[in-house]
């Protein structure tokens, strides 16, 4: 079967996270990942992993971790969600996306095992498009003999579908209000279910963060006698200046000083950095990973991110593209913002969000920083309609415009920033079909 045929399949199935009107909302557990898993020989046991969990941070830090591994040598995968432009983006082998060919062969041989299962009433359902992927990523790390995969847990921790493996080390990112028809009402409540990736005696990778989160984190770590590594060590030093996180640095690690020159830009990136350093040093002092500190510096340099306070310059309009799609990451986003938007004119906004975010919170932090707001719809059932977004937007006084297609804001865009800033974010979807538009008219 045909690479069309699997992303056609893959396409048709219910977002996990979106419930139909007069549908239940779709229950998870680890058992019917642990059935499939079964059915397809447990790859996951034949590869060592590292699990990442957080609110925001966790894909930077997975991407920053697995260049630092592959950089040392080791056959790495790489495991992350969602994408930007194709489901290949989420499985990753030493940097190199999934080819259309491995794609359609791991993902056909899931879906006909997974297909079975339920044929013989091993399985309930269908499995859910997440974990038809999680499958196919453990599948093809295992047939790939990686020696090490990081992988990005989807939502929560708990009961998602990367936590199946034993970890190595459990990482665990700064954590905010997100997805709380899922995974609770507070932070301290949310962390819990992140926590939820750690094991008996096992080793937790973090940093001090909200004191909801630290409490509910540290109390599940004693709970499972838990050995804490802290991250703080490979933060920059106070006088560092943060501003829009371009800022080159040194800290020490392995008894070496390492230059931390990363692409990725943004003061909230350090924090990121910082986790993957920490997981690298513990993976190399604990584990025997062969991971040196020219092998922590070039894995940083190299690290390979879209999406992230991206910048790309195109007919004389400067393009900023960032994923942030929470008030957490509208925050960040604000941050590394203060120095690319200074003095510039004009400067629009291009945003879009999921329902299931506050947008009107988001429209409180970012929108005021715009003379212009162009407001795209996405190709989700999960989009924000646009008269909320609209309302949103008169909110904080700042004027906006409705469009018809993403093609349509980027236009629209182009002609008035012209010899300014467009920025770009508010949701994945959004920056994702932007970006594809934006490359495209390069090549």
């Amino acid at each position: 079967m045909s690479y069309t045929a699997a992303i056609e399949q893959l396409n048709a199935m219910a977002p996990e996270l979106f419930a139909r009107p007069g549908q239940p909302r779709r229950k998870f557990s680890l058992n019917e990942i642990r059935v499939l898993l079964g059915a397809l020989g447990d790859p996951q046991k034949r590869f060592r992993a590292v699990l990442i969990a957080g609110t925001n941070g966790k894909g930077s830090t997975a991407a920053t971790l697995a260049s630092i591994l592959q950089a040392a040598g080791l056959r790495t995968g790489l495991y992350t969600s969602p994408h930007l432009e194709r489901a290949n983006e989420r499985v990753r082998l030493n940097g190199a996306e999934i080819s259309d060919d491995d794609f359609a062969r791991m993902y056909f041989r899931t879906h006909d095992a997974a297909q079975q299962l339920v044929l013989d009433e091993r399985l309930p359902q269908m499995p859910s498009y997440f974990e038809i992927l999680t499958a196919l990523a453990f599948s093809y790390f295992a047939e790939a003999g990686v020696e090490i995969a990081v992988l990005e847990v989807g939502m929560g921790g708990r009961l998602d579908a990367t936590n199946i493996v034993e970890p190595l080390l459990s990482v665990i990112t700064d954590i905010s209000l997100d997805h709380m028809e899922w995974l609770g009402n507070t932070i301290g409540a949310i962390a819990r279910e992140k926590a939820g990736i750690l094991r008996p005696n096992g080793t937790m990778v973090t940093l001090p963060q909200h004191p909801e989160a630290n409490q509910a984190l540290g109390e599940v770590a004693t709970e499972l006698d838990v050995r804490g590594v802290s991250a703080v060590p490979y933060m920059p030093a106070v006088n560092v200046d943060a501003g829009a996180g371009d800022a080159v640095y040194i800290v020490k690690a392995l008894g070496a000083d390492v230059l931390v020159d990363s692409p990725l830009k943004g003061a909230h990136q350090h924090r990121n950095l910082a986790l993957a350093m920490a997981a690298a040093v513990e993976l190399a002092e604990k584990h025997g990973f062969p991971v040196t500190p020219v092998a922590i510096a070039e894995g940083i340099r190299q690290t390979r991110w879209p999406g992230r306070l991206e910048r790309l310059r195109r007919d004389g309009v400067e393009w900023v593209l960032d994923v942030a799609h929470n008030p957490a990451g509208a925050w960040a986003l604000r941050a590394g913002l203060r120095t690319i938007l200074e003095d510039e004119r004009p400067r629009m906004l291009v945003f879009s969000c999921l329902k299931d975010k506050p947008a009107a919170e988001m429209a409180q932090i970012l929108f005021p920083l715009f003379e212009q707001v162009i407001l795209a719809p996405i190709h989700t059932a999960r989009a924000t309609g646009m008269d909320e977004l609209l309302a949103a937007a008169r909110k904080t006084g700042t004027p906006a415009i409705a469009t018809e297609s993403v093609r349509e804001a980027l236009q629209i865009a182009a002609e008035r920033a012209a010899g300014g800033t467009v920025v770009v974010s508010g949701s994945v979807y959004l920056v994702g079909e932007m970006r594809g538009l934006l490359v495209r008219n390069e090549k």
